[in-house]
């Protein structure tokens, strides 16, 4: 920094020249980077090979007798889940010190959930510390004040008792950025400035504070009360805390500081691709809604013409105009509903030929004002399968639509839909076929994306994107071949299921339309 008005900060501290290190946050105005080294501190071109001397085996023919000692492999898990019986003192107090924080680097790891990653910590920390209350204590991002987040009674100890937390400690251990171990703290001259432990009758209590990567998040607060009884008993006049406690505690604070912020990372990050997802929707689909919006207005307006005019050639057209965005408005709203919502299929045993033609009947006034030869080809002994009926027909309609988009302005255009059984994979299928412009190969791969379309202004991208999911809901899937300028064939599979599958030789389909006559120049 040289000498900004705002300053520099790399990890909320305030800096003038620092030396970086992978994954640093550097603050610059309003300006947030993060800073990501290459292996080796981001030196590049370094080649780890050219550090290691490899002894080749023929210079090395006298290792084996240099061996002092083997283990086996299994020996490592097998020491971490028994430190009790390792060898010495010191190795099982180390080992057993070692496998909590194993347990805890295992468990930050696999929990998202703040709640329940909280009281996995607190769980972890009573069984390694004769604690009779503890607590987590997280600064709120909002309002800068202290918050508990996990609090937690040893068994046999009266939790309807309230935690007696001393602000004192929890202070001195913010402000110092240390962790501490106090035993009859009353004599402690460091907390002389506050009477809540004296007050409050706490023996002995470990606060350590929760020191993430860029910031402390707050404290960790355990305390516990040892009687005189128990402390003849025990031959122990200091209590039960030791500094090897307050040392494994603020190692277990440090992993869980850092897991609160990969866990609130985690959760911005989500935060962040839902919006980013609520305006890639609204981007998509504002343009098609305006359009909607601006046909409907223009026959609104030719309705008022032919109503102020009389004029039954302008209602009609005026009307024509309306229904035809009404249609637009209805087919968007059921693609959203039927994207966006999780669902499961409504099953029932339905005649699928049935489905075809409701939908054949539904498109037929559009495709003779296009002039469109529809060609239905469906198989008589198709039997009945378990299918939700009413989404197969939006998937099927959804893609007859398309069809029919794909022959506008085309020279005998036709679109044909077929169906029957393919007997050796066990599938119902039924085939779209159609004459149309086709899909160019390098778009194929993202059809069936939400928000991406071949018909450019003309379409919202969902249609495609809503039958596949529809069809893999009932375990079946949508397939497609195109060829640009002779069009395109959608198949989709629905399988068949056994008890309605003793005769699947019949009706195997071949299907095929006309090739559209050669475009003139």
């Amino acid at each position: 920094d040289v000498g900004s008005a705002n300053g520099t900060f790399v990890n909320n501290q305030p800096v003038t020249e620092t030396v970086l290190r992978s994954g640093d946050h550097i603050q610059i105005g309003q300006s947030i980077l993060v800073y990501s080294a290459g292996r080796n501190g981001g030196q590049p071109g370094t080649d780890l090979a050219d550090r290691i001397n490899m002894i080749s085996r023929q210079q090395d023919l006298e290792w084996s007798s240099a061996i002092i000692k083997t283990v086996a492999e299994t020996e490592g898990s097998r020491i971490l889940a028994r430190p009790d019986q390792a060898g010495t003192v010191w190795l099982k107090t180390a080992l057993a010190n070692l496998g909590i924080m194993y347990e805890a680097i295992q468990a930050v790891s696999h929990i998202l959930d703040l709640d329940q990653l909280l009281e996995r910590i607190m769980e972890l920390i009573f069984r390694s510390i004769e604690a009779d209350r503890g607590c987590i204590m997280l600064r709120n991002s909002s309002t800068g004040q202290l918050e508990p987040k996990a609090v937690r009674w040893r068994e046999g100890v009266n939790s309807q008792e309230k935690i007696a937390l001393s602000r004192t400690i929890m202070d001195y251990v913010l402000r110092e950025k240390q962790g501490v171990l106090v035993s009859d703290a009353a004599s402690d001259e460091r907390f002389n400035t506050g009477q809540s432990i004296v007050r409050m009758g706490i023996r002995e209590a470990i606060c350590v504070p929760m020191k993430g990567r860029h910031e402390t998040l707050g404290v960790l607060y355990l305390d516990t009360h040892t009687s005189f009884r128990e402390a003849v008993v025990r031959n122990n006049p200091t209590g039960k805390f030791t500094e090897d406690h307050l040392a494994l505690t603020i190692a277990i604070a440090h992993q869980a500081a850092l897991a609160v912020e990969e866990t609130r990372y985690h959760h911005a990050m989500v935060q962040a691709e839902r919006l980013a997802a609520i305006g890639q929707t609204i981007a998509a689909l504002s343009h098609h809604i305006k359009n909607i919006l601006q046909g409907l207005r223009s026959g609104s307006d030719i309705l008022k013409m032919g109503l102020a005019d009389k004029n039954d050639m302008l209602l009609q057209k005026g009307w024509k105009i309306v229904e035809k965005n009404q249609s637009k408005i209805y087919d968007l709203v059921m693609d959203m509903l039927s994207y966006s919502k999780e669902r499961e299929p409504v099953i029932e045993e339905t005649d699928l030929n049935e489905v075809i033609q409701d939908v054949l009947e539904l498109v037929e006034g559009r495709a003779g004002e296009m002039g469109v030869k529809l060609d239905a080809r469906l198989d008589d002994s198709l039997p009945h399968v378990q299918i939700d009926p009413e989404g197969l027909h939006r998937a099927l309609l959804n893609v007859v639509s398309n069809g029919l988009d794909a022959l506008e302005d085309r020279k005998n255009p036709q679109l044909g839909v077929s169906s029957g059984l393919d007997p050796e994979e066990g599938w119902v299928q039924v085939v779209v076929l159609d004459n149309g412009v086709g899909i160019p190969p390098q778009k194929l791969p993202d059809i069936f994306k939400p928000f991406v379309s071949t018909k450019g202004a003309r379409g919202t991208g969902l249609g495609l994107a809503v039958s596949r999911k529809i069809l893999r809901e009932h375990g079946g899937d949508i397939l497609v071949q195109s060829q640009p300028g002779k069009g395109s064939k959608f198949i989709f599979r629905v399988p068949v299921k056994s008890p309605l599958s003793q005769d699947l030789g019949a009706g195997t389909m071949e299907f095929s339309l006309p090739p559209p006559p050669e475009e003139e120049d």
